[in-house]
């Protein structure tokens, strides 16, 4: 069982740029594919971006693409989502999924497919 711990969140500009993190327990890390979701007050949870078990292969969300990265290391057992050019409408509370899986160059782009989850950080971007 693996246990996730996000963090790196907090009030940012509009425009501005965050990176969060999320520090994956347990072994055998490669062996889990891994996603950034959000989930805005009132709004049900949305899939950010995905990234696979070995890291080649990623998948993101429209409003995402060309201004998120999803990258994962290895020798540090985390995951991470670059945020650049933020606007308003990123806030949310961000959490980050894992998903067992023996098909380590698959991605899994929905929540419900996700077992484990952290506890989320929250994201506000205002001026």
């Amino acid at each position: 069982q693996v246990q996730l711990v996000e963090s790196g969140g907090g009030l940012m500009q509009p425009g501005g740029s965050v990176r969060l993190s999320c520090a994956a327990s347990g072994p055998t890390f490669s062996r889990y594919a891994m996603g950034w979701f959000r989930q805005a007050a009132g709004k049900e949870r949305e899939a950010v971006a995905t990234i696979s078990g070995n890291g080649m292969n990623t998948h993101y969300a429209d409003f995402a693409e060309g201004r998120f990265t999803i990258s994962r290391d290895s020798t540090k057992n985390t995951v991470y989502l670059q945020m650049d050019r933020l606007r308003p409408e990123d806030t949310a509370v961000y959490y980050c999924a894992a998903k067992s899986t023996v098909l380590t160059s698959k991605v899994f782009p929905g929540s419900m497919q996700y077992a484990y989850w952290g506890q989320g950080t929250q994201v506000t971007v205002s001026s």
